[in-house]
C-alpha cells in the first residue's frame, strides 16, 4: 500500500507495506488502462504534459511529416528492491526525425566516472553531506527551436470540431527527441549559472560554487543530480532555489545512484552493486 503525497509522486508509509513480488509491466497503453496502478501512471504523465504546455494540436501542414510516439511503463524500486512508484512515460520516436528538418545538434555530456570517484573521496574525507535530487519531467522545461510534429498519444487522442485529424506541434523537448538531452542540459546549466555556479573545465557536468567559508559541488547525469556540500544550510538553500525554477524531488541522503547503493558507516561510505548484479543475473 502506498499513499500519494502529491499528484504523480508516491511515498511509502513503510517498506513493510510494499512488495517485491514480480508484477507484469504493460507493453501498450491498452493494457495499462485496464490496471489502476498503470492507468493512474499514464494519466499523471499526460496531465503533466498538458500542464507544461508541451504541444499545440494542429492539422499537419502540407509537405511535413509527423513522428510517432509510444508509451513506456516501468516500476521504480528502492535499493532494497521494493516497488515505490509506477511510472508511465510518453516517448517520441526520435529515430524517425529528419536531420536539418527536425533537429541539428544533439550531443549532451554526462558526468565522467573519475569525477564521481573524486567527489566521493572528498566527501568522505571532509564528512560532507550528499544530497540526491531528481527532476520531474526534466525535458519539458526546455523549449525547442525546431518545428517538430508528433502523432497524438495513443489512448488520449482528440479530434477537431470538424473531425479532421490533428497532430502535436511540439513546443517542449519531450523525451525521445534527439535534441532533448542537449536542450535540457543547456537549460539546467544556464539556471545554475544564475545561482553563481560555474562549470569545471575538466568535466562540464561538474558545477562548482565557492564562498570564503563553504564549497558546494554538483554533478549531473541527465536528470539526476548529486549535491556535495560542506555546509548543510547552503545545500538546503540551493535546493529551495532550484525548486523555484523546476519541479523536483529532494531524495535526501543519496542511497542509490547509477546502479550503486550508498550506505553511511562510522568510517565513511559503503558502496555496493548487489541490486544491479541481481538484476543482471535475473535477466540472463
Amino acid at each position: 500500500m502506498v499513499t500519494r503525497a502529491k499528484r504523480g509522486v508516491f511515498k511509502p508509509k513503510s517498506f513493510a507495506f510494499l512488495t517485491t513480488t514480480p508484477e507484469y509491466t504493460p507493453t501498450s497503453i491498452d493494457e495499462a488502462l485496464t490496471d489502476p496502478h498503470w492507468s493512474h501512471a499514464a494519466t499523471d504523465e499526460y496531465d503533466a504534459l498538458i500542464k507544461f504546455g508541451t504541444w499545440d494540436l494542429v492539422p499537419l501542414p502540407p509537405g511535413r511529416h509527423s513522428i510517432g510516439c509510444k508509451w513506456l511503463f516501468k516500476k521504480k524500486f528502492n535499493a532494497n528492491g521494493y516497488i515505490i512508484r509506477y511510472k508511465g512515460r510518453l516517448v517520441a520516436q526520435g529515430f524517425s526525425e529528419e536531420i536539418c528538418a527536425d533537429y541539428t545538434d544533439t550531443f549532451s555530456p554526462v558526468v565522467k566516472p573519475p569525477t564521481i570517484r573524486t567527489l566521493l573521496t572528498l566527501a568522505v574525507s571532509h564528512d560532507w553531506k550528499l544530497h540526491q535530487v531528481d527532476f520531474n519531467n526534466a525535458f519539458l522545461n526546455d523549449h525547442i527551436q525546431e518545428e517538430v510534429y508528433m502523432d497524438q498519444p495513443p489512448g488520449f487522442i482528440q479530434a477537431s470540431s470538424t473531425g479532421a485529424p490533428l497532430v502535436c506541434r511540439l513546443k517542449k523537448a519531450i523525451y525521445g527527441l534527439k535534441q532533448a538531452p542537449r536542450a535540457w542540459f543547456q537549460t539546467l546549466c544556464h539556471s545554475l549559472a544564475s545561482l553563481q555556479f560555474t562549470q569545471s573545465k575538466a568535466d562540464p557536468c561538474l558545477l562548482l560554487h565557492h564562498t570564503p567559508s563553504t564549497v558546494t559541488y554538483l554533478i549531473v547525469y541527465v536528470d539526476d543530480l548529486l549535491i556535495f556540500g560542506s555546509d548543510e544550510k547552503q545545500v538546503q538553500t540551493l535546493i529551495q532555489a532550484m525548486s523555484a525554477m523546476f519541479s523536483l524531488k529532494d531524495l535526501g541522503d543519496v542511497s542509490y545512484f547509477l546502479g550503486v547503493e550508498f550506505t553511511r558507516t562510522p568510517t565513511g561510505l559503503l558502496l555496493s552493486q548487489k541490486k544491479y548484479i541481481r538484476e543482471l543475473l535475473k535477466n540472463n
